[in-house]
């Protein structure tokens, strides 16, 4: 029989019924939040001297997550905006288990009470065409990699599309027949 008690239940079921299923959260969001896990678990094991598969879900108190957060900061230098992703991650965390197992609300409202810290909101830029045809002026077209890169900055212009997209593109994308 399962232990419900045991947090590894617990992430299982969030990461493969809610992430996945529930809420079809991105790919990117998925990796993000498994990634908090690889973080936060082997830390709390470390805190709470003992094994990750033992770790029950109380062991994971707002004392011990706060402490997780500050260890993000400090040990490894991440800014406010990358603690508060993980602290929405911890969030989501909490609330699903507090909707599938009454006995956590309690612990799961003393976790959502865990506050994010404010950050600089950085405002939306763009460029002006000026600076978008010096852009496209500066790669020399008279060579191949220039060619290519003028290419590239032409198609991420007039798609729209992220860098990160414009890397996954293969061949088989393009619709030759709609142009």
């Amino acid at each position: 029989m399962t232990n419900k008690t045991l947090i590894g239940y617990w992430i299982k079921r969030f990461l493969l019924e809610y992430v996945v299923t529930e809420r079809n959260l991105s790919n990117n969001t998925q990796l993000s939040y498994r990634d908090m896990f690889v973080l936060l678990l082997p830390y709390a094991s470390k805190e709470l001297k003992k094994s990750v598969d033992h770790i029950e879900v109380t062991d994971l108190s707002p004392r011990l997550l706060r402490a997780f957060l500050s260890h993000l900061e400090q040990n490894r230098n991440c800014g406010a905006t990358t603690r508060n992703q993980r602290l929405a991650a911890i969030h989501a965390l909490a609330r699903f288990i507090g909707e599938h197992h009454p006995e956590y609300i309690d612990w799961c409202t003393q976790v959502c009470f865990i506050p994010f810290k404010k950050t600089m909101h950085t405002s939306i830029t763009y460029l002006e065409k000026s600076e978008m045809d010096g852009l496209l002026a500066a790669p020399n077209r008279n060579t191949p990699q220039g060619q290519r890169d003028y290419a590239m900055l032409l198609f991420l212009y007039n798609s729209g599309a992220r860098a990160s997209e414009a890397a996954k593109l293969t061949i088989s994308d393009l619709d030759w027949h709609t142009q």
